[in-house]
């Protein structure tokens, strides 16, 4: 099979791609998406979510006519870019894939071509494509590691209750070296390949998220409707990102994160769980209460933020706007 068949056999892929106030990076990001070919990757849907540096006048500068650019007014956050990301893409660039990225995240070496020869041998768009995603040092992007999940399977349960951790539910490192595609449950919104039928059917991101967990939530939601997600460690891409140090000593600023952290998580460990979800929550609880004395004279603060947040986790209530979370995560009282 050639090259040029394979690519038709995959089809047209549209990028997307999320930004706020990160210009460095997203100039980076565009750069390697736009000297892609056209055959291998034939729009780029960029979000602007609010940025308020020189995001706004560059990206309005660009010429490219593979790029389609929306400002979001207000930082609608993560979630809300790639939910309004991913509509742009289904309505404006009739796509018969769609990948989606960080604007710190980028496809590395020959990734897209990779995915079109992958697809193209499949003959059909069957089951979403997550890349393998690396720091530009080469390590493993550890919070882009994809992961089954536990509650659906007793041997992986036992295997993560029985002191593995995150090695006991997310995918062995020794995957990445496979050439194998690997079925997994849950993924990052970097490097995540989904074919255009999936999303007419399966729907878009709850933008209402905001940040943190909307991936993992909606990849969940698709292997729930039956849908299959493959990690296939051919296709790689890089992460330009930084994470936490030690899970143990980690303090989450500006403070505001908390809320969403342990919101959307608890509403991923309920979309999870299922019915252990309420066992669940008497051990988080505790955890995140001792949690506080990490934050010293904020202390107050993030355990206000970490009750709104389970309380409206518990509640299904996802309508507290990013303003207000903001404002409650600055009053002193």
């Amino acid at each position: 099979m050639t090259d040029k068949a394979r690519t038709a056999g995959a089809g047209r892929l549209v990028a997307v791609v999320v930004t706020h106030n990160r210009l460095d990076q997203l100039k980076r990001t565009l750069a390697c998406l736009l000297e892609t070919p056209d055959d291998q990757l034939a729009a780029v849907v960029v979000v602007d979510c609010a940025s308020t540096d020189a995001t706004p006048d560059w990206l309005a500068a660009q010429e490219s006519g593979r790029l389609v650019v929306h400002r979001s007014e207000a930082n609608i956050g993560g979630a809300g870019g790639f939910e309004t990301g991913l509509r742009l893409a289904m309505e404006r660039c009739a796509p018969d894939w769609v990948v989606v990225m960080d604007d710190d995240a980028r496809p590395a070496g020959d990734a897209f071509a990779t995915f079109h020869a992958i697809a193209g041998e499949a003959g059909g768009a069957a089951a979403a494509l997550a890349a393998a995603v690396y720091f530009p040092d080469g390590r493993i992007c550890e919070m882009n590691r994809p992961s089954v999940n536990p509650f659906w399977s007793l041997r992986v349960f036992l295997r993560t209750a029985m002191g593995r951790g995150r090695d006991g539910y997310h995918i062995p490192y020794g995957a990445y070296d496979g050439a194998a595609p690997r079925p997994i449950d849950l993924t990052s919104f970097v490097g995540l390949f989904l074919p255009a039928g999936m999303i007419r059917a399966a729907g878009y991101p709850d933008g209402r998220l905001f940040l943190y967990g909307d991936d993992v939530i909606y990849t969940l939601g698709l292997r729930k409707r039956g849908f299959s997600i493959l990690f296939d460690p051919r296709i790689r891409f890089e992460h330009d990102c930084s994470t936490f140090q030690s899970d143990y000593r980690r303090a989450f600023r500006p403070l505001w994160k908390v809320y969403y952290t342990y919101r959307n998580g608890l509403l991923m460990y309920r979309r999870a769980a299922g019915p252990l979800f309420w066992p669940l929550l008497l051990v988080l609880w505790p955890k995140w209460r001792l949690a506080a004395a990490r934050y010293g004279a904020d202390r107050p603060v993030y355990l206000r933020l970490m009750r709104r947040a389970v309380r409206d986790a518990v509640t299904r209530r996802l309508d507290l706007s990013h303003d207000e979370v903001v404002a409650l995560a600055e009053v002193r009282r």
